[in-house]
């Protein structure tokens, strides 16, 4: 655990990392990425950003809990403490098996962080975490407790001191330091604390227990009560100001039995079964197969989820907002269309949006329509399309379940609006499936365990959210129902399709981990050689778990039609525009209506097409009553014929034109006869269609040839369109190449830093130069060292100016001098660079090679 082998201890944090191997150094960098941006010079610059205030509370921020505590204890006990120290802050006088057992884990990934460093003798808490952590009147620790006794009295008369340390039994001193040490060391010797307790009244032994957990201040009066004055007294409460008292922590670690933390938590809580699966061991043989069935159930529902919220939007959905999004009105709408509820109609929208099938167009009066890619993902084979959502939705950073709430500034955030992105939720993701691997195949977890693991692994996060659930457990409480909906899990277990998913991003390196990189976007290509290796893993999983699709439906005599499962797409796009989808699930109910049937008739099938399809495709004889809707529909469509007059009406039967003159309903349309079988009218086609159609009556548009118009959707699309990009939670982890590279880069700039050089002799009266200054020598020097050097094969000591201005100091071996040019290897950089010699401001000699 320790950072020192053998010599001085290190004085600084700078000392301690340079006594750090490549391998720990690079440890440092993968857990703390932000110290990467830009790469620090040398281990001096490394150790000052590692100690900024951002980068500590980012670096705290991902802290487990009883690492956290850790810290706290260490930051509540003196700078610097021996591990024993920490040791009993933690365990309490009772000890603790446990606590001992882990202690040496959460010291030595404190320690890995660059958090703490020293040996263990002396561990130091990096200031700036203790500047976060240590109690403090306007800061209170989480520990619970307050000041020091040194600290509580800082500004006390001596003479209001010598009062209470005679009263507490103790004999008088002659100065204020000695007064505080005296009574600090009364409160930590348990032996005459305890006898000092003895005397105090019930009372006041009763304001102490209120005290002793935090928070560790309390208000009083002018005249305290006799218990609050004893307590006063003998300087268990001290003055903070003159309505407010302190207990000090030397008295409330007494009190506590030496522990800084009510709980030490040194385990993780563990994923408990659910309830309703937990007694369910009769079933434990047959579950994983019923978990895979309901998921594959529910996988497949979800393609046609996603492929009806297209055709919604196929002619072109609902206008973009100014602010970007969806309008609540058209949320609505699409949710009543989808026939889920609002919040489950954002998932899917964001679903679809996240995996590139749906976007703006992009067109001055922009609207929201499927993307050029959605038209090619529906020929893909059904367990890769889903295979696309899922891992869509494993790396995206926007969050459905956000939509509805609102912003900082009190805005509603809108589906598909701006604001949606959390850079936390592709990790949250991935490690709720974790968890839920972690169980045996087929138990599904208890999802108030799941959302304790992630308090434990995430416990500042929590309480910097301000509220009761923060939001990574708000995202984990999502995850669970969308992996539902999805098709990830079934019956709240996690089906073997997304343990492939899990399996194979781990193993590609995908969003596991603290900042793991994110999964590849889904694609616009129709094949599935570009889809993610997890992908592609999870669609194997997944195929042979789905249904066949069929080529039959069973008609009824109520005039619906029963797909008992998924359909074949030609006969499914086919019976969409025949009847009308009543209800989905595992069988989906159709309803012809004489809507429907006209649906198709306009869309140029015949009475005759319409019976052959019905009889070819049904298991069960077509009923009489759907036969006679759709020979009177043909009957009746196109008995009347509309044009562009404005618009006309025509029909051989007079007695027809009659009855539409006659009806009220037409005044609207401006309807005046012309002919005895023509009516003109004073609106568009499409108005004078629609209207007619509302009397009740099944006209068919005509040509200017006299010849039935077919009409079919325009399908309108947006340009091609990239899946969004997923928003990272901070700087992504390095990767192991850039991580080599900064580490020699970090060595050679602290090498160049630090080198012991020769001192040159400096004009009379010149200042000393400062460590860390430029070397500053002649342009005559500065060549005939240079070239010395080449001849002789040492290295220097430069200062160097680069073309943009920025200064550095290097560690050259010069090789060649010629043409105003030193040719030489650069140590700093690990490699060989050319230098102009006017850009360098001096040269020194090492005392030692470095090489």
């Amino acid at each position: 655990m320790s950072e020192r082998t053998g010599g001085t201890p290190p004085r600084t944090l700078a000392e301690a990392l340079r006594t750090r191997d490549d391998d720990a150094l690079a440890a440092l960098l993968r857990t703390r990425p932000d110290l990467l941006s830009p790469v620090p010079n040398d281990l001096s610059q490394l150790a000052t950003r590692a100690g900024t205030r951002a980068s500590v509370m980012r670096a705290l921020e991902r802290l487990d809990r009883f690492t956290l505590q850790s810290a706290e204890a260490l930051a509540a006990s003196t700078d610097p403490a021996p591990y024993e120290a920490l040791l009993a802050l933690m365990t309490g006088d009772e000890g603790d098996a446990r606590v001992e057992a882990a202690l040496p884990r959460a010291v030595a990934a404190l320690r890995e962080q660059a958090l703490i460093w020293g040996a263990d003798d002396r561990l130091r808490l990096v200031r700036t975490a203790r500047e976060i952590l240590a109690p403090s009147p306007s800061h209170p620790s989480p520990t619970g407790l307050g000041p020091t006794v040194a600290e509580a009295t800082a500004g006390m008369s001596p003479g209001r001191l010598q009062e209470i340390i005679t009263t507490a039994g103790l004999p008088s001193t002659h100065d204020p330091v000695s007064a505080v040490a005296a009574l600090a060391g009364l409160f930590t010797d348990r032996t005459r604390m305890a006898a000092l307790l003895d005397t105090a009244p019930p009372e006041a032994l009763t304001v102490l227990d209120r005290l002793v957990w935090g928070p560790p201040y309390g208000e009083i009066t002018s005249k305290p009560a006799p218990p609050v004055q004893w307590l006063r007294d003998h300087g268990l409460l001290l003055p903070t100001s003159t309505r407010t008292v302190v207990l000090p922590r030397e008295a409330a670690l007494h009190l506590r039995g030496g522990r800084a933390h009510r709980a030490a938590e040194p385990e993780p809580p563990a994923i408990l079964p659910h309830p309703s699966t937990a007694s369910a061991a009769s079933a434990a043989v047959s579950r994983p197969q019923v978990v895979d069935s309901a998921a594959a159930a529910q996988a497949y529902t979800a393609l046609e989820t996603i492929e009806e919220l297209a055709k919604e939007w196929n002619e072109g959905g609902p206008n973009v907002l100014r602010a970007g999004g969806l309008s609540v009105r058209d949320l609505k709408r699409t949710a009543t269309a989808l026939d889920v509820t609002e919040p489950v109609a954002a998932f899917w929208v964001e679903l679809a949006y996240a995996a590139g099938l749906l976007a703006a167009d992009g067109e001055a009066d922009e609207r929201y329509a499927p993307t050029p890619a959605y038209d090619q993902w529906p020929d893909l084979p059904p367990a890769e399309r889903w295979a696309r959502l899922a891992t869509a939705w494993l790396g995206a950073t926007r969050t459905a379940g956000l939509v509805g709430g609102q912003d900082s500034k009190g805005r509603t955030l809108a589906a598909l609006g701006p604001d949606l992105d959390r850079g936390a939720a592709p990790e949250v993701r991935r490690h709720v499936l974790d968890l839920l691997a972690s169980l045996p195949a087929g138990t599904a977890p208890d999802p108030e365990s799941v959302l304790a693991r992630l308090r434990w692994e995430r416990p500042l996060r929590g309480a910097a959210a301000g509220r009761p659930e923060d939001l990574r457990a708000r995202i984990a409480a999502w995850t669970l129902n969308e992996a539902e909906m999805l098709g990830v899990t079934g019956r709240g277990a996690l089906s073997s399709h997304g343990r492939a998913l899990i399996a194979q991003d781990a193993e590609a390196g995908g969003s596991g981990g603290a900042m793991g990189a994110f999964p590849k976007p889904a694609s616009r290509a129709a094949t599935g050689a570009d889809l993610p290796a997890a992908g592609l893993h999870a669609a194997r999983a997944l195929a042979p778990h789905l249904p066949e699709p069929l080529d039959h439906v069973l008609l009824q005599a109520d005039l619906t039609a029963v797909a008992p499962g998924p359909l074949l797409r030609p006969l499914a796009e086919t019976l969409s525009v025949i009847a009308d989808i009543e209800s989905r699930g595992g069988a989906t109910v159709y309803r012809f209506t004489p809507a429907s049937v006209r649906r198709a008739l306009d869309a140029g099938q015949s009475a005759s097409d319409l019976h052959a399809f019905l009889a070819a495709h049904s298991r069960t004889p077509v009923p009489q009553p759907l036969s006679y809707l759709i020979d009177d529909m043909a009957r009746r469509h196109g008995h009347l014929r509309i044009g562009a007059a404005s618009a006309y009406v025509r029909c051989d039967d007079e007695a027809v034109l009659d009855e539409i003159l006659a009806d009220r309903r037409s005044q609207g349309l401006r309807l005046r006869r012309l002919a005895p079988t023509v009516l003109a009218a004073q609106a568009d086609p499409t108005t004078l269609l629609d209207g007619l159609r509302t009397m009740g009556l099944a006209p068919a548009a005509e040509s200017a040839e006299g010849d039935v118009l077919v009409t079919r959707a325009h399908a309108h699309r947006t340009p091609p369109r990239t899946p969004p990009a997923p928003v990272p939670d901070g700087p992504p982890v390095p990767a192991p190449t850039l991580l080599g590279a900064a580490v020699r880069a970090i060595r050679a700039g602290d090498q160049a830093a630090t080198v012991v050089r020769k001192t040159l002799p400096e004009p009379a009266g010149a200042a000393a130069p400062a460590r860390g200054d430029l070397p500053r020598t002649t342009s005559a020097e500065t060549l005939a060292t240079v070239q010395a050097a080449a001849l002789t094969g040492s290295a220097l000591w430069i200062g160097y100016v680069n073309a943009e201005g920025a200064a550095s100091q290097r560690v050259i071996a010069p090789v060649r001098v010629e043409g105003g040019f030193v040719t030489a290897y650069d140590h700093t950089a690990d490699e060989v660079r050319t230098y102009p010699l006017h850009r360098i401001t001096g040269v020194s000699e090492l005392a030692d090679d470095p090489a």
